[in-house]
């Protein structure tokens, strides 16, 4: 077993390969396409909005002087000039005395400053159709600027309005509908190469071999890659060859990939050949931190392009991904560093660690005030089912060896958790 000073500490490891990544170059997409996609650049309005005065309700717009005072007993009648659909250009001003139908979202006419809701007239509801009566009765006074939404109330002509660097929502992309752009200026998404070395491994669908097992970690990192705001790039299962690696390598960098993302293979053993390749052929610069699960992970390049080295055990490529590959994707794409969402959490049992920071599977609950954590099963890194039942990670300092029933630490949750 490795000593823990022969390994790198984790904040160390996150340093220096953090400091290997930039954001990825920019491109135009089609609005329908960007949202979850990160905006690149500022977004300044070209325009108000609203464009125009509008009306907020189905009404008659008019001059609120000439209904001060009006209510049930004492209505005020008008003389309706115009009928103004959504859409539709008014072509008459309203001088006093007069009023026109219009409709929600429709122009202000002008001369007018408010518009009374027909609810409040004696006009009522009407069918879908219906011409604007002659004359109307309004039952209340309204202020000046009653249910009008007055030009630029929302955004005014070359006020920021987006910024970038944000993941964009359904809501900013209606904004940006809004504002009338059709493309938007995002990050590219980067292509991450992802291999998975082992004769062990077998495709889904094959039958079922002696000695054999089905590879899973592709689905898991392409799912978490795409989380991250990457796509993924797949060279399938690679055999346990010099020559296999080298060429599964030179096959990524030949379709352009920016990160270079390998589980298994990084390890001392004797077929683990990405870790050969890198330190012959390419450049290895981490190998080996004090994490558990997940030591042997290895960050390196390869041509030019940085490559993950995960371990082969799907809960040690689970968590190595999410405390070092994620917030490099992140960087990649403009994003800062995503907070962990964490809580100080109660321990229900004993626990014992090796050493390492570890990261341990629990069920955390909510109970009597307080957060407490059980762990969700047996912590070997190949109990894949153990990370599905659990909801939280929880954190195991660096040096602590073992905890009582009753310590506190932190948990890092699972991003969904209700909180």
């Amino acid at each position: 077993m490795a000593k823990a000073s022969d390994l790198t500490p984790i904040p160390q490891a996150r340093k220096q390969l953090m400091a290997a990544f930039s954001p990825v170059d920019i491109e135009q997409i089609p609005l329908p396409e960007a949202a979850g996609r990160v905006l690149a650049e500022a977004i300044h309005s070209q325009i108000d909005l609203p464009v125009f005065d509008n009306s907020s309700m189905d009404g008659f717009a008019l001059r609120s002087g000439d209904v001060k005072g009006a209510d049930q007993d004492h209505p005020v009648t008008l003389t309706v000039v115009e009928d103004i659909p959504a859409g539709a250009v008014p072509q008459v001003s309203i001088e006093a005395g007069q009023a026109a139908r219009i409709m929600t979202g429709a122009a202000l006419p002008g001369g007018t400053d408010a518009v009374v809701r027909v609810e409040d007239t004696d006009f009522g509801l009407c069918d879908p159709g219906s011409s604007a009566p002659e004359q109307v009765r309004v039952y209340v006074a309204i202020p000046d600027g009653e249910n009008v939404r007055p030009r630029g109330q929302d955004v005014r002509l070359g006020e920021p309005v987006l910024s970038p660097n944000r993941r964009l929502r359904p809501q900013d992309v209606g904004v940006l509908a809004m504002l009338g752009m059709s493309n938007v200026p995002v990050y590219r998404r980067p292509r991450i190469g992802l291999m998975s070395p082992g004769d062990e491994l077998l495709p889904l669908g094959a039958p079922l071999e002696a000695g054999k097992i089905y590879e899973s970690n592709s689905y898991v990192l392409e799912a978490l890659v795409a989380q991250s705001g990457g796509q993924v790039v797949r060279l399938g299962i690679v055999p346990d060859t010099l020559e296999a690696v080298r060429q599964s390598l030179q096959d990524a960098i030949a379709q352009d990939v920016d990160v270079l993302l390998s589980t298994g293979g990084v390890s001392v053993g004797a077929f683990d050949f990405v870790r050969t390749v890198l330190e012959r052929e390419g450049e290895l610069t981490l190998l080996r931190v004090n994490i558990r699960p997940g030591k042997p992970l290895a960050f390196g390049s390869y041509a030019g392009v940085p490559c993950f080295g995960l371990p082969g055990n799907p809960v040690s490529a689970y968590v190595g991904f999410q405390v070092f590959v994620k917030p490099a994707l992140r960087k990649m794409v403009g994003l800062p560093e995503e907070p962990r969402l964490t809580r100080k959490i109660s321990l229900l049992e004993p626990i014992k660690s090796d050493g390492r920071e570890s990261y341990l599977r629990i069920s955390a609950a909510h109970e009597d005030g307080r957060w407490v954590a059980r762990l969700t099963g047996h912590q070997g890194s190949g109990n894949l089912r153990s990370l599905v039942n659990a909801n939280a990670l929880l954190i195991i300092p660096a040096g602590v060896t073992s905890l009582p029933a009753g310590a506190e630490l932190e948990a890092w949750f699972f991003e969904g958790l209700d909180l």
